[in-house]
């Protein structure tokens, strides 16, 4: 089944395209999922995204070239059928449709079935082969509400008001996120971010993403951070920049904090189990929910969910791409 899509180390190549799916390398024709550095990069000859992502883009890796795709869109290159279909992840993140000779591929890049205030929801497409990430595609990662993560945050914030809570949270996408929940859950106070996350904040606004009232930590006194939250990339929680809070309550907002260890490791005080990444369970209800004839899966745990297709008499293949990296970690 669709021969004219092939998985190479360097990424998915459609064949009567002529263009690479979130290619590692440079390349002629791209055609981008999202704009974290795992899938997009600069180089290319041309790349095909969405608006928001080419915005992205541009801010990262100054790149100029590419082709914008909003979503319900559908464009053609070399025969193929091609649309963006939102998935959730992040803003302006899609999953490519492709369409040729009577078959349907989607190709998810990553993606989340929870609600974010910061980008449009999920889409599930019927498909004929469906190309699913697994970053957390293993039955121990079920990622809690939200909102039970957003109380405890605010509930150590207000245990400790002469102290404040230092969040890490990666640059395009989760520092954002949890900004606007704990907006969401009443949190009307100053926002202090790390000065690496101004520009990325400064672009969700002009895409319309209300994040509230937001003040640099960088030159502001340990006094008026004192009983607020600060948020800053995960590489700042335990450098020299963090030794100038207020006694901060180190936390870190990843799914990857369902493992103690990891948590351990990074010396996070409070680990908060917030992704932007589909857990077990909606990876498993998404595989359901879209009933493709076949599944390739990459980009994380891919066995366990290969032998859950095999378990459930779903035909599923392993595709291990080289240059896919849980974000997360950044």
């Amino acid at each position: 089944m669709a021969h004219w899509i092939e998985a190479s180390p360097r990424g998915i190549y459609v064949r009567p395209a002529d263009a690479w799916i979130d290619p590692s390398v440079p390349v002629e024709r791209a055609l981008i999922t999202h704009g974290h550095a795992d899938h997009a990069r600069g180089g290319h000859g041309a790349s095909w995204a969405t608006p928001e992502t080419l915005a992205i883009m541009a801010l990262r890796y100054g790149t100029t070239e590419g082709v914008p795709v909003a979503y319900g869109e559908t464009i053609r290159l070399g025969g193929v059928e091609i649309s963006y279909v939102p998935a959730g992840h992040v803003l302006g993140s899609a999953q490519i449709l492709l369409e040729h000779g009577g078959e349907r591929v989607v190709v998810t890049g990553d993606y989340k079935r929870r609600d974010d205030p910061t980008c449009a929801p999920f889409e599930p497409v019927n498909c004929d082969i469906f190309i699913t990430e697994a970053t957390f595609g293993l039955p121990v990662f079920r990622h809690p509400p939200i909102g039970q993560e957003m109380d405890r945050l605010l509930g150590a914030l207000h245990a400790a008001p002469d102290r404040c809570v230092l969040v890490g949270a990666y640059a395009l996408g989760k520092a954002q996120r949890v900004i606007a929940e704990l907006r969401a859950h009443g949190h009307a106070d100053p926002i202090y971010i790390h000065g690496a996350l101004e520009r990325m904040c400064d672009l969700y606004r002009d895409f319309g993403v209300d994040l509230g009232e937001l003040y640099p930590a960088t030159g502001a006194s340990a006094d008026q951070m004192r009983g607020k939250v600060v948020i800053s990339p995960p590489s700042a929680l335990n450098d020299r920049w963090s030794r100038r809070l207020p006694d901060p309550i180190t936390a870190m907002a990843s799914g990857w904090m369902r493992v103690r260890q990891r948590a351990r490791q990074k010396n996070v005080e409070l680990p908060l189990v917030i992704s932007d990444h589909a857990d077990w369970d909606e990876l498993t209800a998404t595989i359901r929910e879209v009933a493709p004839s076949e599944i390739w899966v990459t980009h994380g745990r891919e066995e366990a969910l290969v032998h859950w297709c095999d378990l459930h008499q779903m035909r599923a293949r392993a595709l291990a791409l080289v240059g896919y990296e849980d974000e997360d970690e950044g």
